[in-house]
Parts: C-alpha cells; sequence; structure tokens
C-alpha cells in the first residue's frame, strides 16, 4: 500500500510540475504591486551597503581577544580566592 502512495504522490508533482501557468508567489505579487508606481533604482550587483565601518586591523583584534581572555582569568581567580571553603 505504501508503494502505491509513492506512485500517486509522484504523479502528482509530475503533473503539477508540467503545469502552463504557474501562479506567482505571495512575495512577488506583493513586489509587483509596490513596484508598479514607485519601481525601484538600479542597484549594482554585490553594491557596497552605505554605513559599514572599515574592518579593524589584525593586531586590534588579537588585542581585543586577549584582552577579555585575561579579564576573564583575573576574575576568574578573584573570585577562587574569596570562595568560602
Amino acid at each position: 500500500m505504501p508503494e502505491r502512495d509513492d506512485e500517486e504522490r509522484e504523479f502528482d508533482i509530475r503533473w503539477a510540475d508540467a503545469a502552463e501557468l504557474k501562479e506567482p508567489s505571495s512575495r512577488a505579487r506583493m513586489l509587483a504591486a509596490r513596484w508598479k508606481d514607485n519601481p525601484p533604482e538600479p542597484q549594482p550587483f554585490r553594491a557596497d551597503p552605505e554605513g559599514v565601518s572599515r574592518p579593524r586591523s589584525g593586531w586590534a583584534s588579537a588585542a581585543i581577544v586577549f584582552g577579555i581572555v585575561a579579564v576573564v582569568i583575573v576574575l576568574l581567580g578573584y573570585s577562587g580566592f574569596r570562595a568560602p571553603y
């Protein structure tokens, strides 16, 4: 019986894929309605986003990581001395 269901489902998928007219997705319909009156400006492929700060250099990132690790070690050491046994 499960084999029969798989065959029927495969037939349904092939039948749906072979449809002549395919309805656009809801997002495509929404964008088409929005762009009908106000089309978007052309954008270059992989345009640089605006307002992005320049990346940190390698040594600055390393200094930040080592600083955070040092602070964590100091805090863990301090909490170890203050813990009552």
